[in-house]
């Protein structure tokens, strides 16, 4: 049996027993944590989720938190006064091991959730309600009653300088939801969620974490 998973903003398809690097999580070495973002089930039969598979989760123990590979950063502008800039990075990883995937009944006894190093810290998994009554409740009502329990309380991150609905959008997906998360970031993270999400310097050049110190006093 296999599973398609999501975390991080990647998919990964994976099998009990399989060792893979992911984007760095909150948890320790030696916790077991849940993934309860299942796309797809496969085995002798396949399950596609619509966009999730109902009651589906992959769990893992944490083996350790690592680091990637060295990657080089160059940039050169053509202009009568050049300039170029060359920056190294390594992404922060988590190392898992995937024990159990199960298509059912997903485990709520309090295996913490897999969520992302920015976010605030893993909860106990919640039990998911049955499937027939998801589909009952109309879709307008579903969309209606999803909006607010993700952004249950999170900052308005529109209030930093050039954050629109969109870049708010993207930061929510990456788990940064407080200016408090953005106000403690130091080099290194500013430099990973630059790269995860394509911002090319924007936070520095807007000055994000100055701004979000300040917003975090209230």
């Amino acid at each position: 049996m296999f599973a398609v998973l999501k975390t991080g903003g990647k998919q990964y398809r994976v099998q009990s027993g399989d060792v893979l690097r992911v984007e760095k999580l909150a948890a320790e070495a030696g916790e077991k944590i849940q993934f309860n973002d299942v796309l797809m089930l496969g085995g002798d039969t396949v399950t596609v989720g619509a966009p999730l598979v109902d009651g589906a989760a992959v769990q893992a123990d944490v083996i350790d938190q690592i680091k990637g590979e060295k990657l080089i950063h160059f940039v050169k502008r053509r202009r009568k006064h050049s300039s170029k800039r060359t920056k190294g990075h390594r992404q922060k990883l988590t190392l898992i091991r995937v024990t159990d995937i199960l298509a059912a009944g997903a485990d709520a006894s309090g295996v913490k959730a897999a969520v992302g190093a920015g976010s605030v810290a893993g909860v106990a998994v919640a039990a998911t309600a049955p499937a027939a009554a998801k589909k009952a409740a109309p879709k307008k009502a579903a969309k209606a009653e999803a909006a607010p329990a993700a952004a249950a309380g999170a900052d308005d991150l529109k209030k930093l300088s050039g954050v629109g609905p969109a870049l708010e959008k993207k930061l929510l997906a990456a788990g940064v939801t407080t200016f408090a998360q953005i106000a403690a970031w130091s080099p290194e993270d500013v430099a990973a969620i630059d790269e995860q999400l394509s911002f090319k310097g924007r936070i520095e050049r807007e000055g994000w974490i100055e701004q979000a110190k300040e917003l975090a006093k209230g």
